[in-house]
């Protein structure tokens, strides 16, 4: 069997048989990656908690017809156990992962700034340096716009005048960005400038701008929207968060 050695975070495991499991992980140079832990249910399992989610770990993977076979696991960062001590930290972790793993689709396709931003973005998350909240939405906006999908904020989606020429006062998920007032369309949302704002520094990382006032309810809402319309399916986790409120 031909291995190879790359570093990953685990984004859900599935029960295969009597003790495995499957580990979907997110790694940094071979994108996404289905592969077997065999044994890993099992009290005195060799891997322990190295593979759950949350888990990034340095990983040996054995190259298989289907399903890749994890060989050996050793923990690089425990972003578990903070996280899952925690019910506001695990729900909005839940979102970020479930978002990796529908936004990287294939598998073994190299998506390494992906990766490099969801381990940038559990690292805060499990510090506790910022609201939980606002990380998930941050990370979920970057992640997408990472993906291709860049909301325009400077200009009307429209009629392409800039935010300095007209009152740039509504937003369109399915657009993809602001609309003016004398252009707005049925479907788009009526937004504050301050929302606006809130929604474009969420995109860019810009958390300077988002210490300055806790996440807006309408910039939230429209996060949510994003992200389901450009994953083209609901985000679970981001559902567990609305009933938790």
């Amino acid at each position: 069997m031909v291995t190879y050695r790359d570093e990953g975070v685990v984004l859900r495991t599935t029960k295969l048989g009597e003790a495995d499991r499957i580990i979907t992980i997110l790694t940094k140079s071979n994108g996404k990656v289905r592969a077997v832990a065999k044994g890993v249910r099992r009290t005195k399992s060799r891997f322990g908690s190295r593979l759950e989610p949350f888990m990034r770990a340095d990983l040996l993977l054995a190259q298989g017809r289907n399903l890749d076979v994890v060989s050996q696991a050793a923990s690089i960062a425990t972003y578990a156990d903070p996280i899952c001590a925690d019910y506001d930290l695990y729900t909005n972790g839940g979102v970020m992962l479930e978002t990796a793993d529908k936004l990287v689709s294939a598998e073994h396709e190299p998506a390494r700034g992906q990766y490099l931003l969801l381990i940038s973005a559990l690292k805060a998350l499990s510090t506790g340096s910022r609201d939980p909240r606002m990380i998930s939405a941050s990370y979920l906006m970057r992640a997408i716009a990472l993906a291709g999908w860049q909301p325009r904020f400077d200009s009307c989606i429209v009629c392409a005048r800039p935010a300095a020429q007209c009152e740039l006062s509504y937003f369109s998920v399915s657009g993809g960005g602001c609309i003016c007032h004398a252009d707005h369309t049925p479907e788009s949302v009526r937004v504050s400038g301050p929302a606006v704002n809130q929604l474009e520094a969420l995109t860019s990382g810009d958390w300077q701008r988002l210490a300055a006032a806790p996440l807006d309810p309408i910039t939230d809402r429209l996060v949510e929207k994003w992200g389901e319309y450009y994953l083209e399916r609901p985000i679970r986790a981001l559902r567990l968060l609305d009933s938790s409120l």
